[in-house]
């Protein structure tokens, strides 16, 4: 695999919120994603980059992220992935998730661990607290 492949490479955002719809709920969704493969890959693309798909309330747009290992169910479940990567890779595509390591929600276990211990914790170290105004 050469590890310069993205120099020349053609990669497509996909926003999977408002992408394809698989169920008729109104929402995008990974298996919607899966089903539109095929047509970018005719476009000649090289890869899909995707926006977050990680639990999350939303406020952000999915970048206020819960939980980093768990799917969030707007767009389906864990059991999407593996078969949006195999049929990705079938039609000779790369998948890139948007991992967004340094942005939680206020949902976040890691958050309400820090809120919890107080200043000067190792939980409270994750993150960047500034005295409030009053």
């Amino acid at each position: 695999m050469d590890a310069n492949w993205w120099r020349d490479a053609v990669v497509y955002e996909v926003y999977v919120r408002s992408f394809a719809d698989s169920d008729g709920d109104g929402t995008g969704d990974l298996a919607g994603l899966r089903s539109r493969l095929g047509y970018l890959a005719e476009l000649g693309i090289d890869a899909v980059w995707t926006t977050p798909w990680y639990r999350s309330p939303m406020v952000d747009g999915g970048y206020d992220v819960e939980d980093h290992r768990e799917v969030d169910p707007l767009f389906g479940s864990d059991y999407d992935v593996p078969e949006l990567v195999a049929e990705a890779h079938r039609l000779g595509l790369r998948v890139l998730i948007d991992v967004v390591p340094n942005h939680t929600s206020d949902h976040h276990r890691w958050f309400r661990a820090a809120l919890a211990a107080g200043p000067g914790s190792p939980e409270r170290a994750r993150y960047h607290f500034r005295p409030g105004r009053g």
